[in-house]
């Protein structure tokens, strides 16, 4: 239903097609005056409809009706009522309507085709009333047929059906919303019928095999700009969050994403843990330093311990600290050979006692941990009994030995 409209302006006078300017509109009006042969009450409905006698006009599917002031001083209850369309019947319309593309951009346009309403009418469908189809109706006591009141509101509309032709379209039983979402609905039909199949495409195993034979030349990606990371506008007042602090983690984000860029993945898949130990390893401070140990329920001396393997040896430090392994037994005999050969010299007391992947120089407090990537990690032990990383990797073991030795002061 369409919401009620005011009743129109005064047309002007001189005839009987005053009342509407377009052919539409006209076509209402004739179909009207066509209906009846008491041409008195058409007169005296005419000179209503133009003193503004017709009030706000309601428009919905089958009738438009509205109270006419007559000549008593309470309004009459007026209506004109027309046959809504079956469902068969708008099917049929709506199909007329897209069998040709100008029928949709004139009716966007507020226009009502001529075409359109010939190629309906031949397919069995009347949009524009015909004279028998109009069925007005009154509370006033006139036997009339229409009487002036109802033939008022008749002429009344007219000046709405010419800048608004979808008023027939809702009288005939549907509104504007309605017949666009079927139009287009309709149209995506029709596009996936004409549509050519799909083709069956590349297998995707096929496809990166070609690749791999055959990469394609990429562009030299351009060196990451410098920059330093300044927030638009400050944290919000009681978030709990610190300028300063966005302001790390944007820049810690850029450069991570430069290694990226560069082709470092080694703290691509981190876990939450090894990731706060990777930033705590940048010296963020000592208030982030006790924030990253709140957070993650770890033990202090344990994440200082491997805050600095990371320092020495990143990913693979961590590894080395946290997990022992058993590697070849081979490398782990010569490498224990060659490091007693060089500890003869240093020390009078050379022997090495083995674990797993560790040596260890247990009179010295100095061990030797082979890393996953065949590299020598050394430790020194604290007065606690606590093993430390003290020295980056290195893959002959006598220069790890060498360095966790001048580290322990020997």
């Amino acid at each position: 239903m369409r919401p009620a409209v005011p009743g129109p302006r005064r047309a002007p006078t001189g005839g009987k097609r005053a009342f509407a300017a377009t052919w539409w509109g006209q076509a209402w009006v004739a179909a009207l005056e066509d209906s009846t042969l008491d041409a008195g009450r058409l007169s005296r409905g005419r000179t209503y409809a133009r003193q503004g006698m017709v009030g706000p006009v309601t428009i919905a599917g089958g009738q438009v009706k509205a109270a006419v002031q007559g000549s008593r001083p309470r309004p009459y209850r007026s209506s004109v009522h027309l046959p809504v369309l079956t469902d068969a019947q708008w099917d049929t319309l709506l199909d007329t309507i897209a069998s040709r593309a100008g029928n949709l951009a004139a009716l966007l346009d507020d226009e009502m085709p001529a075409e359109l309403v010939d190629d309906a009418r031949h397919a069995g469908v009347p949009l524009l009333p015909l004279p028998t189809e109009l069925d007005p109706e009154c509370s006033c006591p006139d036997w009339g047929y229409p009487c002036k009141h109802a033939a008022a509101l008749c002429y009344a509309i007219a000046a709405t059906i010419d800048t608004d032709p979808f008023v027939l379209f809702t009288l005939r039983g549907r509104g504007r919303e309605e017949i666009f979402t079927r139009l287009r609905a309709l149209r995506t039909a029709a596009q996936e019928t004409a549509a050519p199949p799909a083709s069956a495409g590349i297998p995707a195993a096929a496809a990166y095999t070609h690749w791999a034979e055959d990469p394609p030349e990429l562009p030299e990606l351009p060196e990451p700009a410098a920059h330093t990371p300044a927030l638009p506008v400050a944290p919000p007042p009681g978030s709990g969050l610190a300028t300063a602090d966005l302001e790390r983690l944007m820049a810690d984000a850029a450069a991570r994403a430069a290694r990226l860029l560069a082709g470092d993945t080694t703290d691509l898949h981190l876990t939450q843990h090894q990731d706060a130990v990777r930033i705590s390893a940048s010296d963020p401070g000592p208030e982030w330093f006790h924030h990253l140990i709140q957070n993650t329920g770890a033990n202090p001396t344990a994440f200082a311990r491997l805050t600095r393997a990371w320092r020495h040896g990143g990913p693979t430090g961590l590894t080395v600290a946290e997990q022992p392994h058993t590697p070849d037994q081979t490398v782990m005999r010569a490498t224990r050979a060659a490091l007693e050969a060089a500890l003869a010299e240093m020390t009078d007391s050379p022997a090495l006692r083995a674990w797993r992947n560790r040596l260890t120089l247990t009179h010295h407090g100095i061990q030797l941990r082979l890393g996953p990537d065949a590299r020598w990690y050394p430790y020194l032990q604290d007065d606690g009994g606590e093993w430390w990383p003290a020295a980056p990797a290195d893959s002959d073991p006598v220069t790890a030995l060498t360095a966790a030795w001048s580290q322990n002061g020997e």
